[in-house]
Parts: structure tokens; C-alpha cells; sequence
């Protein structure tokens, strides 16, 4: 008879059913069935039988679990049970991994039988069975995620079937009952049952009993895994922590700043070895270690390169030792044949960029490992995990290779993704070193750079002879001579004219204004420094058609006479007006004939934001007062010093028109240098028109740039092709931005009057010159209009 008959039969015949199970059931069969010892069998608990397997028996395994915290114990119990309560001939444990990426799966607890012991199954880590996830019935449940009930493994259909750990075992599979322990959608082990001992295979009841109490061995390896899932986390967290730590710790030296991390970090590393191998960073050679090879004397490099074309070179070995006592080695130009180098995986791994998880490196036929110890401790390479350094640029930086992870087992995907975690950081912390490098060299640059400016610029000693001829006699007998004294130039006049002088009287008319406010002998302001001062300001002014030193010296000129002729000296200190003045003279220097605008983009605009002339000018001011030979504040105490300082930074931004639109309470000091910078427009009529012509060419230069160069059209005032309307927008010029401020100053101060007289005049003068020009071009239209007429009558 079939047993489908049978089963048929007695599902309907319970009464029948009854009677022949207890007439066939001995205490021998329900030893065999509770797993107790026949001489203590109770046919009294018959009723309770469903009860004490559901109920006593996983109570006893959940306590188990509970009181254990190894997990091959208590899924081995759980096994052994399932082996008797199913007649299973064996059982066996598979966890699913991952390395290099691919998944696969290994013995863990292996051939449990019902007198098996739990030190018998557990499968070491240098004897694992590993089956890839398209081998045999085992990887196939793993890669389906579906348990099967094979009833025979010789049928067509069963063709998942590999012999090979039967070959390997000298065992006979017949039929078996497996299926996959799942985290969720995620594989994390599979369990597998082999050869029913009491019929031809598996049941179906014996399938549902084996799936019922996987259940609790689904749970024991979930709470199993999500531990190690933590404790992995745990400890990446860990590495990024402390390593990160150090790599802050150390940003001027990238060997030393791998060294303190990778060393801090080595608990939590879980291995007993790891080297680092840092690479040749030189991309391209020097033509003396080139020459020899173009000139044939040696072959051209054909050995393993980088993937971005370098040899690969390893200049400095690291190898740290955990494992009894611990030590460090540095070898510096490590030859070939050293033993972290000569097995080839490093090369390998920095031609490549791949990451290498090994198993078993002895039996590896792609790289030498050797299988003897390496050292007198009897230590032993039995798993390996190489991985590159790489940088932001995705450059490889070096090589890290841990060896022999400490619990024996191989490394797993977790241990990879830590490796990881803990090498992309070290090379993303490259970055680190390299920005100091080129913050570093930008600083020698820098200097260089200073030095290059304060040559051309600082007065030299044959230019010192210009102004102080000869050196024998005192200093200031020879300035007295030399300079040209307050009345020669007007120097106290707000209607002074440069037109007579030349560029060097001007330095001298500008020294001689310290002299006249008597702050050279308060503040100890040593003679020829001052003359140095002024002749290198001088220098630092382009050659511009208006922003030329001219213009920087009327400025300060103006102040000059502001303070003094305007009598406004009076509510300031002597320091302030030693501060206002020089400032006045520096507020333009080193001016590029552009305005702000035209900065977008360029390095002034990037380095400096808002205002980006105006606190070049400040800078550039700083920069030469920072130089001993050029500092009159020198004698300064530190607040005294602190007081110029902070009304250079004042003075000079306040130049920035812009800020004069946007501010409309500044302070009366900038409001003094905005009336200072505008003075042009004060003078007299045959100066004032001479400067503006100077202004508006400087103006045009500017919207030829923006007009060729950037491909913009520039504004009307800009524009060269609009220089018939110049006497309009000067007047709008002193209309909407002039008249305000010396208004107010002539009200406030009537001794500036004349500044404001000056601009009047200048504004009439102008409006005549656009009433002309507006005559002649309403006359050239009614012309124009009158000739179009005559035409069409015609």
C-alpha cells in the first residue's frame, strides 16, 4: 500500500486510528519519541505528550538561551532535538557570509547526530566546508530563500545536488529536508537535515515539525547576529572615532598622521598582524631620472603601475605586531623580498584598487604566501585582508593588509566594511597634510612674493640721495634744506595745483606736511623712515590716468588742508591727525584703474568679498607700515598702536563709495575722506576740468575691457562712445553725490566754505558745457529734420 492510502484511511477512521496507536505504543517507542529513559516512562502523560514537546522542551531551550551567550551551544541543542524528534541520521549548521563581495556559506556546526557532543560539530575555521550560493542544494535554499524537502536526491529534478562533501566525507546523502534562517529579507544561515532513519524520507509532518522549531533557532541566530552587527558598529564607530582624533592631531606629516591612527585604533582592529605600505607619490619624474632610460643606458620601466599611471613603488613599510608582544617596525625603502611585499598581494592590490579578502593564502596560487612561520614566535599566515588608501582625488596613497582575524574565523564582510571605513577615512585625511602642504608653500609664496613687492617698492638709499643729499651732515638740517617748505607749493590752500610739480616734489611737499602738524618730534617718528614711507607710497601707486600717486597725493593734501586752513584739527588728537593724513595718503595705493564691480571673479573679489579695492588698499598700507624700515609708528606704545590701526581700517574702507549710499550716519572721520577723495571736483575750473578728463579716461580704458574681454555693455559713464555726454554726468555726479557732503561740512564748518564755492563754480561751468552740447544736438536734428522735409517734398 501507498502511504498516501494509509494516511487516507486513517484520517477517516479515527475510532480505528485510536485503538491500533495504543496497541502499538511501547515505552520503548515513546522513549525513543520524549528523548527520556524507558525505565522512566509514564503512559499517564500520553494526553500531556504535545504539551511537553511545545511547551517543556522549548521552555528549557528558550532558558538555554537566556543563560547563554554562545550561540553554536544553543543551536546545537536545538538541532540534536530536531534530529530525534524527526529521525533525521544528521544535521548541520551553514552561515551565510560575504567576502570580497561575494556571498557564500560555511560550516559552522556540522554532522550533529542524537550522541553527537557539542565540541565534536563545531567546525574550526582552518577545516570550513564553503559552499558558493550556486553550489549544491544548500547554497540553492540560500539563494532562493526557500526551504525544500528533497525525497530523493538522485531524481532529475533534485539536480542542485553536489557530491562533493560527500566525496569529501565518504558519506551517502539519500534524501534532505533544508531551509534558509532569515533576518528580515536578509540570509543568515541555512540548516539543513539529511537521511530519514525510519523511512524512505522526510514526511510532511516532518517538515512542519522541523520548521517549527527552527523557529526558535531562527531567533537565537537573529539575536545572534544583530549582536554582531552591533558589536561591529561599535567598533567602526570606534576607529572613525579615535582615528579621526589623531588625523586632526597631526595635519603636517601623512606618515605620522597614519602611524597615530592606525596604532590607536589597533583593539579595535580584531586581527593579530596589519601593515601599511605607502606609495611613491611622484607623477612625473625628473629629467635626470629620466635621462638614462631616453639615452638607452637602462630599459623603460615595464613593471605594475597605479591606475593613474605611477610606478608602484612602496618607500616606507609599517608593519604592526599585536599578537604576543606587541611592537611596531618601520622599514624604510623596503626591498622586494621583504615578507609583507614579496607575497605580491600589495602590488597587486595597489595596480588594481580591488580589495582581497583570502582565505586560505597557503593554498593561494595567485600570490607567494608561505606557509612556514614567519618569525621565532611560530606565527603563521592563515587569513588575509588587503585593501588600497585612497584619497579624494582617488589617487592610492598606500596599501593596508590585516592578517589572521583573532577569533580564527576569516574575515568577513563586516570586517571588510570596518577595514574600509577605517582606510578611506586615513585617505580622505590625506587631504589633510596636502592642503597644509599647499597652505605652506602659498605662505612661502606669500613671502616671496612680499619680498619681490617691498624691492620695487621700498625706497632705496640712491633714492634717499634725492631728497637727502648728503648723509655727513644732521638729518634735519639737511630735510629743512631739502624740503620745499609750506609756501613754495600752497600747500594750505584747498585751491592747490600738482600741475607744477613733479612726482618727487610731491614726496617732498607730503613730508613736510608731518612736519608742519608737529607730530615728527612728538611721536619720536624717525627722519628717514618717514622719507622712506612717503617715497615707497609714491612707488606704489600704477601708472593709472587718474588713480596715480597725483591723486593720492591731493588727497592727503586735502586732508592737510582740512585739518589745518579748515581748522578741524582741532577736535582730534595729535595722533589721530598723524593717522588721518598718512591714511589719506595710502587710501588709493596700488590702484588697478578698474572699480569694484569689474573685481567679480577676479582674485581681489575672492580674497577680500565686499569692498575689495578698498581693503586691498588697506592691506597693502599694512604691508609696507608692517616693514621696520617703513614704520613711523614704530615709537608708538601698543594702544597708541592699536588707535592707528583701527582708524586706518576705518578711513580707508570708508572710500568705498558705496558705503557712503548704504550708510547715512558715517562717522565725521570717513565722511572727512569722502570729502577728501572727491576734492577734485572742488578745484578750480582749469584743474577741475583736467582731472575730470584724466577720471573719464581711466572710466573709458574700463568699458573697453568690459566691452571686449568680458563681452558686456558698458554703462553711459564707462562708455567711450558716450563722451559727448560727460559735462551731464558730472553734473548729476555733484548733484546726487558731491553737494551733500560739502554742504554739509560748509555748514558745520564754515572754514571749508571754499570747498563748497569750488564745487558750486564747477557744477555751473559744466551745466554751460551740457546746455552747448544740447543746443548744438537740438540744432543737428531740426537740420536733420528740415533735410528729410525738402527730400519728401521732392
Amino acid at each position: 500500500l501507498a502511504d498516501d492510502n494509509i494516511r487516507k484511511f486513517l484520517d477517516g477512521n479515527p475510532a480505528f486510528t485510536q485503538g491500533y496507536f495504543n496497541k502499538k505504543l511501547t515505552p520503548g517507542a515513546l522513549s525513543a519519541i520524549a528523548g527520556i529513559p524507558e525505565s522512566k516512562v509514564d503512559f499517564g502523560m500520553l494526553q500531556e505528550l504535545s504539551q511537553i514537546e511545545e511547551g517543556q522542551i522549548l521552555l528549557d531551550v528558550v532558558k538555554e538561551m537566556q543563560e547563554s551567550v554562545n550561540m553554536e551551544k544553543v543551536v546545537f541543542k536545538i538541532l540534536k532535538r530536531i534530529v530525534t524528534l524527526i529521525q533525521a541520521d544528521r544535521c548541520s549548521l551553514f552561515m551565510y557570509r560575504e567576502r570580497n563581495g561575494i556571498p557564500e556559506l560555511a560550516t559552522r556546526l556540522f554532522n550533529i547526530t542524537t550522541e553527537s557532543e557539542l565540541d565534536d560539530c563545531v567546525v574550526h575555521p582552518d577545516h570550513e566546508i564553503v559552499f558558493p550560493l550556486d553550489l549544491g542544494v544548500v547554497g540553492n535554499v540560500a539563494q532562493t530563500k526557500k526551504h525544500v524537502n528533497l525525497k530523493d536526491v538522485n531524481e532529475v529534478r533534485s539536480s542542485h545536488f553536489s557530491s562533493f562533501v560527500d566525496d569529501l566525507t565518504e558519506y551517502k546523502t539519500r534524501n534532505i529536508l533544508a531551509s534558509p534562517i532569515m533576518n528580515g529579507n536578509d540570509v543568515v544561515a541555512v540548516i539543513m537535515a539529511l537521511n530519514k532513519t525510519t523511512g524512505p524520507h522526510f514526511t510532511a509532518d516532518d517538515e512542519d515539525l522541523f520548521l517549527k522549531y527552527l523557529r526558535i533557532a531562527t531567533l537565537n541566530l537573529k539575536i545572534y547576529q544583530l549582536n554582531y552587527l552591533y558589536n561591529c558598529e561599535t567598533r567602526k564607530g570606534q576607529v572613525l572615532l579615535w582615528s579621526a582624533n589623531k588625523v586632526f592631531e597631526e595635519l603636517t606629516d601623512i606618515e605620522r598622521q597614519f602611524h597615530k591612527a592606525l596604532y590607536t585604533v589597533r583593539a579595535y582592529l580584531n586581527c593579530d598582524r596589519y601593515s601599511v605600505g605607502l606609495l611613491d607619490m611622484t607623477k612625473e619624474k625628473e629629467f635626470f631620472d629620466v635621462w638614462p632610460v631616453l639615452m638607452g643606458d637602462q630599459p623603460p620601466y615595464t613593471g605594475p603601475v597605479t591606475p593613474d599611471g605611477r610606478e608602484v613603488i612602496f618607500y616606507k613599510v609599517i608593519d604592526y605586531i599585536l599578537h604576543g608582544k606587541e611592537d611596531i617596525k618601520v622599514i624604510a625603502a623596503p626591498t622586494p623580498d621583504h615578507w609583507v611585499l614579496c607575497t605580491g598581494l600589495p602590488t597587486y592590490v595597489a595596480q588594481t584598487g580591488l580589495i582581497c579578502n583570502i582565505l586560505n593564502p597557503a593554498t593561494e596560487e595567485m600570490f607567494n604566501f608561505q606557509s612556514e612561520p614567519l618569525d621565532d614566535s611560530g606565527w603563521t599566515i592563515k587569513n588575509v585582508l588587503c585593501m588600497p588608501i585612497v584619497n579624494m582625488n582617488e589617487d592610492i596613497v598606500g596599501v593596508a593588509t590585516f592578517y589572521n582575524r583573532k577569533d580564527g574565523k576569516p574575515f568577513d564582510q563586516q570586517d571588510e566594511e570596518l577595514m574600509e571605513a577605517l582606510t578611506n577615512f586615513l585617505g580622505w585625511s590625506h587631504l589633510n597634510t596636502d592642503t597644509n602642504d599647499r597652505m605652506n608653500k602659498m605662505e612661502n609664496r606669500k613671502d616671496i612674493a612680499q619680498d619681490m613687492v617691498l624691492y620695487h617698492v621700498r625706497c632705496r638709499d640712491d633714492e634717499i640721495q634725492q631728497i637727502l643729499v648728503r648723509f655727513q651732515d644732521q638729518l634735519l638740517q639737511i630735510l629743512k634744506k631739502e624740503l620745499p617748505g609750506p609756501k613754495k607749493f600752497e600747500i594750505y590752500e584747498f585751491s592747490f595745483s600738482d600741475s607744477d610739480c613733479t612726482d618727487l616734489e610731491l614726496v617732498k611737499c607730503a613730508i613736510q606736511m608731518y612736519y608742519e602738524v608737529g607730530v615728527v618730534k612728538k611721536f619720536q617718528v624717525p627722519q628717514e623712515v618717514l622719507v622712506r614711507l612717503m617715497y615707497s607710497i609714491s612707488k606704489g601707486y600704477r601708472k593709472m590716468p587718474y588713480h596715480n600717486w597725483r591723486h593720492g597725493f591731493n588727497v592727503g593734501q586735502t586732508m592737510f588742508t582740512m585739518l589745518t586752513t579748515g581748522n578741524l584739527k582741532r577736535y582730534y588728537t595729535d595722533l589721530e591727525v598723524m593717522a588721518m593724513i598718512t591714511n589719506a595718503f595710502l587710501h588709493d595705493i596700488d590702484h588697478r584703474g578698474t572699480n569694484n564691480l569689474y573685481q567679480t571673479g577676479n582674485p581681489l573679489a575672492k580674497l577680500h568679498g565686499s569692498s575689495a579695492l578698498e581693503r586691498h588698499h588697506l592691506e597693502f598700507g599694512k604691508f609696507l607700515l608692517a616693514d621696520e624700515s617703513l614704520n613711523i609708528y614704530q615709537n608708538l606704545n601698543r594702544r597708541q598702536n592699536e588707535t592707528v590701526m583701527h582708524l586706518m581700517d576705518v578711513a580707508i574702507i570708508a572710500t568705498d563709495l558705496q558705503l557712503y549710499f548704504n550708510i547715512s550716519d558715517l562717522p565725521i572721520r570717513a565722511m572727512m575722506m569722502t570729502a577728501c577723495d572727491l576734492s577734485a571736483i572742488t578745484k578750480p575750473w582749469d584743474i577741475q576740468s583736467k582731472l575730470a578728463l584724466s577720471e573719464a579716461a581711466e572710466f573709458w580704458d574700463q568699458g573697453d575691457l568690459e566691452r571686449e574681454i568680458i563681452g558686456t555693455q558698458p554703462i553711459v559713464r564707462m562708455d567711450r562712445r558716450c563722451a559727448a555726454q560727460l559735462p551731464k554726468l558730472q553734473c548729476g555726479f555733484i548733484d546726487f553725490v558731491c553737494t551733500y557732503v560739502y554742504k554739509e561740512f560748509a555748514r558745520f564748518h564754515p572754514t571749508t566754505q571754499p570747498m563748497y564755492d569750488g564745487m558750486l563754480n564747477n557744477r555751473n561751468q559744466w551745466k554751460l558745457k551740457q546746455e552747448e552740447y544740447e543746443a548744438k544736438q537740438a540744432q543737428l536734428e531740426a537740420n536733420s529734420g528740415l533735410r528729410s522735409k525738402s527730400c519728401s517734398v521732392c
